[in-house]
């Protein structure tokens, strides 16, 4: 299964006026990075960034006003979402976002059957909560403490993370949900299993030295000294 965790970064809080300004993507195959991301600037045309939005992930209209347009790059994205589910914190929002930027294009939306929440998962795994980005960060053990703003790219990368541990812990990840074919191993449970043996005993690392100081030792303790049991 193809996934892409995801994040965007907007000029504020209304899809239908407001625009995308970042986005950020990490590349999942059966729960594993894949190590392929992406990550665009785009200039939000004729929007301002809002004071608040600017205060939440910092960037300016100075810094976006020579990136490319929603329209220049929506090719790029596409391509690569194209199969895979979208998976995002709070996935309302950013679906919105994008959807809201496919209209513009005349692009149908993305149907809400190929995007996960991990808002709402970890709400049903944590009914208690808190569970924002940062909450579920610590939670898990998983360092944020480079996060000092919102980045479209290190929020996908923290929430790749926190997304894996939620469904299963790494071990999902590292091999047994990895993209490769997996191969069942049966046990019979009433089938004693042989230890394995060496064809010749190690030779030992001790020195002569250390060995006599060991042997004076053991002299010492007596006849129940466990080292006895194992004497030739």
């Amino acid at each position: 299964m193809r996934e892409i965790i995801f994040d965007t970064e907007t000029t504020g809080l209304e899809s239908k006026l407001d625009r995308v300004i970042e986005i950020g993507g990490i590349e999942l195959i059966n729960h594993f990075p894949t190590g392929r991301t992406l990550h665009l600037y785009i200039s939000p045309e004729d929007r301002k960034v809002h004071p608040d939005a600017l205060a939440v992930h910092g960037i300016t209209d100075e810094f976006l006003k020579d990136k490319p347009k929603f329209a220049e790059v929506v090719d790029q994205i596409r391509d690569f979402f194209e199969g895979a589910r979208w998976v995002a914190h709070n996935a309302t929002f950013d679906m919105g976002f994008i959807n809201a930027e496919f209209a513009r294009l005349g692009i149908e939306p993305v149907s809400a059957e190929l995007v996960t929440d991990t808002l709402s998962l970890a709400r049903r795994k944590h009914p208690m909560g808190p569970n924002s980005l940062d909450a579920l960060c610590r939670r898990y053990g998983i360092d944020n403490s480079h996060r000092t703003k919102h980045g479209a790219l290190l929020d996908s990368e923290l929430l790749a993370e926190v997304y894996i541990e939620m469904i299963g812990g790494r071990q999902t990840a590292l091999g047994f949900g990895s993209a490769a074919k997996q191969e069942t191993i049966i046990v019979e449970d009433d089938v004693p299993l042989e230890p394995l043996q060496r064809p010749r005993a190690l030779p030992s690392r001790l020195d002569a030295e250390t060995v006599a100081a060991h042997g004076k030792l053991v002299l010492g303790m007596g006849d129940k000294a466990i080292w006895n049991r194992y004497q030739n």
